[in-house]
């Protein structure tokens, strides 16, 4: 993670060609950069204030705030009208943490253990939630294939509300009626090594400038579209998940390497069960609100990756076992679709 902290080099760069406003381009990729310590920041201040106040309400409040930096990122994006980068973003997240991140973490743990093993009851329960997640991202699009249908709006409100309360109900399964299946997640507690004034501090300052690069990083997404011909559809669903969650996602590595595959294995689906459970549906009602309104209408290439992600999830995760082979083969699916949305 120290060597992470290298990137923090970039946010006074970030803000000299913001104010020089001679490069959007450069500003977009520091900007880039310097939310991947911020957003580990704001994750390690989260788990330090976890540990003072308790397991459940730390437990809530790391799984509320798992993926704040992504969400900030994705509401100025939001806030600037860019809402198939919003969706995008949904989907990138999802296969993200199921392919790239879990392919990674198995991978790398597997070349130091021939055989890892973890919870089949937990990954099981993960992956049940996981698939109610994306079928309820699903069914708008199998239902209404039109943007301008009058039904999209308060279908997407009515599925958002039910992923909501779905989510809220995992939370209390998950830390209260049967905690003892989910114990990975107690390992993250300990003694804390910060002081609760320093953590709440470093939140509060790693929040303001992940709030302040995200707003450079997305009024640089035009001119990286017109310049270097990137799409809007591959900068929401490949770079903006990897830095949101660049810190989350070198965590769960370094927990396989340790051979805390468990630990691992919850990060990766929790936090795409997270994304479609929590975040995809608060966008649409901050979008509602804020009078930019964003459906779950996902493109059919959206569509297709999100069901094969969880697929493959769900299968190589059904014995309890992981190997480096099984690794590779998550990457490579990660790698062919991040490949198929450049050309989109």
């Amino acid at each position: 993670m120290k060597f992470l902290n290298l990137f923090l080099l970039a946010i006074p760069v970030s803000i000299f060609f913001h104010l020089a406003d001679s490069s959007p381009i450069l500003a977009f990729l520091t900007a880039c950069l310097s939310i991947i310590p911020l957003s580990g920041y704001m994750g390690k201040a989260t788990e330090e204030i976890a540990i003072y106040v308790g397991p459940s309400i730390g437990g809530l409040l790391n799984a509320t705030f798992g993926n704040a930096a992504e969400l900030i990122i994705t509401l100025f994006a939001l806030k600037s009208g860019l809402v198939e980068v919003v969706k995008a973003s949904i989907t990138g997240s999802i296969i993200g943490n199921l392919l790239l991140v879990l392919g990674l973490s198995m991978l790398l743990g597997g070349f130091k253990f021939k055989t890892q093993k973890f919870n089949r009851a937990a990954a099981g329960m993960h992956t049940s939630m996981l698939l109610l997640a994306v079928t309820g991202l699903i069914i708008p699009a199998v239902f209404l294939n039109n943007h301008s249908n009058p039904a999209a709006e308060p279908l997407s409100l009515g599925v958002a509300a039910v992923l909501i309360l779905i989510y809220l109900l995992s939370l209390l399964f998950s830390l209260h009626t049967h905690k003892d299946v989910f114990r990975p997640s107690q390992e993250h507690s300990g003694t804390p090594q910060w002081t609760r004034l320093k953590a709440l501090l470093i939140l509060l300052a790693a929040t303001i400038f992940v709030v302040i690069e995200s707003e450079f990083l997305v009024s640089g997404i035009e001119p990286v579209v017109n310049t270097l011909g990137i799409s809007e559809l591959f900068i929401g669903v490949i770079i903006i998940p990897i830095i949101g969650n660049a810190a989350e996602h070198t965590t769960s590595v370094m927990m396989a390497l340790k051979n805390k595959m468990e630990i691992s294995l919850e990060i990766a689906i929790g936090s795409s069960t997270q994304i479609a459970l929590f975040v995809a549906p608060l966008l649409v009602f901050i979008g509602y609100l804020s009078g930019h309104p964003i459906d779950l209408l996902f493109t059919s290439y959206e569509l297709v990756v999100i069901i094969l992600g969880t697929v493959i999830t769900a299968i190589i995760s059904m014995d309890g076992r992981s190997n480096w082979l099984e690794g590779a083969q998550l990457l490579a699916s990660y790698v062919i679709m991040a490949i198929a949305f450049l050309f989109v």
